[in-house]
């Protein structure tokens, strides 16, 4: 194994192994998944039945970008045939099979500047992605580190069946975002089911889910009380494009240029 790859390996088993922790009740058992870029042309992702917690080097799957995203022009394939094609776009001898959110995986890292990518299913947004009114932190913001850390507003994918339909209806929902705002969004929620955090990094990736946690539970909480305050349109442009934020978060995730760009964040 290169340098290069064995380094996306270990900050990759790392990133898992702290959204996998207990106590931040963010996935249990086998819930969750995440991936790594390794190159344009395959990649990391967690294979199916590991858990986060416990995953160890052995517990990934080095998979075919092209193999993977290909599995999309399937239409409606049975659970057998994709598992069967998940299989095949495996490029190591592992055995694995890898997780059957992997064709998301493949479409999310196949955007310029996102090479890490982390999907759990944190009690905290749940509470809310399972309600009545799971479009609720979508576009609404609390505080300026929520704005800072995963944008001035988020994906929402609609319950979908895990699998292809998943990965296409969270695919489309990106293309419209960026379509809508010019840049790539940091965060996917998923009602139902849960949230993807996109980073170029593996520590940009467990900043978006945890801060979004916090919104979560603030929501919660202020829901308790009366109700949510949330930030005008205008107070959220304004911390989003202030550059003190902006030099902040460079420090928090690397440099960005102009506010974001179509060239990843």
């Amino acid at each position: 194994m290169s340098d290069h790859k064995q380094q996306v390996l270990e900050e990759l088993i790392g990133m898992s192994h702290r959204l996998g922790e207990p106590e931040r009740e963010l996935v249990i058992l086998g819930e969750g998944n995440t991936s790594a870029k390794i190159s344009d042309e395959t990649f990391f992702v967690k294979a199916s039945g590991t858990q986060l917690q416990t995953i160890g080097p052995d517990g990934f799957v080095e998979v075919s970008t092209q193999k993977a995203l290909d599995i999309l022009k399937e239409g409606d394939p049975s659970d057998e045939r994709i598992i069967e094609l998940l299989r095949q776009a495996g490029v190591d001898d592992s055995g694995l099979v890898p997780s059957v959110e992997t064709i998301l995986h493949a479409s999310l890292l196949s955007m310029d500047g996102i090479n890490f990518v982390g999907h759990t299913h944190p009690i905290a947004a749940n509470a809310i992605l399972c309600s009545h009114n799971p479009e609720l932190l979508v576009n609404g913001r609390m505080f300026p580190d929520d704005i800072v850390c995963t944008g001035p507003s988020a994906v929402f994918v609609p319950y979908t069946d895990p699998g292809v339909k998943l990965s296409k209806a969270v695919r489309a929902g990106v293309a419209g975002y960026v379509e809508e705002n010019g840049f790539y969004p940091k965060l996917i929620l998923m009602q139902s089911h849960g949230v993807i955090a996109l980073g170029k990094t593996a520590k940009q990736v467990e900043t978006i889910t945890y801060m979004h946690v916090k919104s979560c539970k603030i929501a919660l909480g202020a829901l308790a009380v009366g109700g949510i305050n949330f930030l005008t349109p205008a107070n959220v442009e304004r911390i989003f494009n202030r550059p003190d934020e902006k030099a902040r978060e460079a420090m928090l995730f690397g440099a960005r240029k102009d506010g974001y760009s179509k060239e990843g964040s």
